[in-house]
């Protein structure tokens, strides 16, 4: 935690990049699953380092998985699983998910239009949601600025869950993020990176300077 804001440093590839992310105090390193993904790394190269990793919270990272591949996930050791998935997604599998994994241990990260909010199905499924930017090609990870002015009124309106923002941060953004969203948990990826896959150092501490001097304001 950095003053008071939790961080996930995601799209982590390598044991140095996760250990860039403990250096710089990220809560949660999160690790992607999706083929697509220039981020996207298998289970088994994950198992590889494993044992080597920092002790930090880890997040597994995937998209519409099945209900083996979750399963897969939970039995690696997961802290969290991030699913992002469209919205039409119906109320059955939102509930599946939660019960393979809990509630309170599920991170939503639906693939929601602009005008459109999470149904009370989502609600109900998970205790964290992520919101990222919304683009129609993809799933996250398009570097591009999300709403922070939606970010702050989702958080204000269902103050009994735990809001993420992420889409876009980076360095030079983040205190005036912080400050238009209200976030106290926010998640990077490509604003800290050198290449897709690759944290850059400068950046990352750069960033968690800016959060932490943002923060005490």
């Amino acid at each position: 935690m950095i003053s008071g804001i939790r961080l996930k440093v995601c799209g982590l590839t390598s044991l140095v990049d996760a250990e860039l992310a403990d250096r710089v105090g990220a809560d949660c390193l999160g690790f992607i699953f999706y083929p697509k993904s220039p981020r996207g790394i298998s289970l088994a190269h994950y198992a590889a380092m494993a044992k080597r990793l920092p002790d930090r919270r880890r997040v597994a990272v995937s998209v519409e998985p099945t209900d083996a591949e979750l399963r897969a996930y939970r039995e690696a050791g997961f802290d969290f699983f991030q699913i992002h998935f469209k919205a039409e997604t119906p109320a059955a599998r939102l509930s599946a998910w939660s019960k393979l994994v809990g509630r309170d241990r599920l991170w939503l990260a639906p693939k929601l239009p602009p005008e459109s909010d999470p149904t009370p199905a989502m609600l109900a499924a998970a205790r964290y949601f992520l919101v990222d930017t919304f683009h129609a090609a993809g799933f996250g990870g398009s570097g591009l600025t999300g709403d922070w002015g939606k970010f702050a009124r989702l958080k204000a309106a269902h103050p009994d869950h735990v809001w993420i923002l992420a889409g876009g941060l980076n360095p030079e953004n983040i205190a005036e993020a912080l400050h238009a969203s209200g976030t106290k948990f926010v998640d990077v990826n490509s604003g800290v990176e050198s290449a897709p896959g690759v944290k850059d150092e400068a950046k990352l501490l750069r960033f968690a300077a800016a959060l932490r001097a943002a923060a005490a304001k």
